[in-house]
């Protein structure tokens, strides 16, 4: 069963495929803005993270997959997605200073994950978990990244939601921020469990969320009515 999990990010990785292709052609269609933008990003982060897990569960573990997919995961993790809201939800000027700061801090943890030794004493063949780094202290970032994701990925899927909920006619805009909302959720919950050893658990919150979050943008897509975000309505 347990050999069976460790191929689940191989789903993950082409659903998020197709789905970074989806976005991409939207992008281009609506004339290129922000929040579309690092929504596409957010999704090909997800993708390639599922890839290095992917990588792992075949060919086991390796140094440089482990820090792609730790800076790919646990550093950027839903950072992206949660950019494509902020940029949808504030005035452009304010989501791009918010944009830099977090970019900031994601780059100079990058670094250190990427120079930081590994204790190959605590490395598991087909698990991938950062207490391997011996640099501890990195860890402690990945919080602050994660609660801003938190925030602005599954709290303005929320707030969305709140807002479409107050008329009838924005109905699938509200089921659809909930889809987002939980699909923004689980793969946090199953972070989470990577610090206790059970790495299992993120594989299928993964999978779980990204379909949710795909299920969200097609019903929100597919909705006719007009968006309560200016920058969905000028673009």
């Amino acid at each position: 069963m347990i050999e069976f999990i460790h191929k689940i990010p191989i789903l993950t990785t082409i659903l998020s495929a197709l789905f970074f292709v989806i976005l991409y052609r939207h992008w281009i269609y609506k004339n290129k803005p922000s929040y579309l933008f690092w929504w596409m990003i957010g999704v090909l982060c997800y993708g390639l993270g599922t890839l290095t897990e992917s990588i792992v569960g075949i060919f086991q573990w390796s140094e440089p997959v482990f820090k792609s997919w730790y800076i790919l995961g646990a550093l950027l993790g839903g950072f992206p997605l949660a950019q494509g809201s902020v940029y949808l939800i504030f005035h452009k000027q304010t989501a791009t200073i918010m944009m830099y700061v977090v970019v900031t801090i994601v780059a100079v943890a990058s670094v250190l994950v990427i120079l930081s030794p590994i204790d190959y004493s605590l490395v598991e063949p087909t698990r991938l978990t950062g207490k391997v780094l011996v640099w501890k202290n990195v860890r402690l970032i990945t919080p602050l990244v994660n609660i801003y994701a938190f925030i602005f990925l599954v709290g303005g899927a929320v707030y969305s939601a709140y807002r479409y909920s107050r008329d009838v006619q924005f109905k699938n805009r509200f089921i659809g921020n909930i889809f987002i909302a939980v699909g923004g959720l689980l793969p946090g919950i199953g972070g989470s469990f990577t610090k206790f050893g059970y790495t299992e658990v993120l594989y299928v919150t993964e999978l779980l969320g990204i379909i949710l979050i795909y299920m969200g943008y097609q019903t929100m897509k597919q909705d006719r009515t007009i968006s309560i975000y200016e920058a969905q309505t000028t673009t």
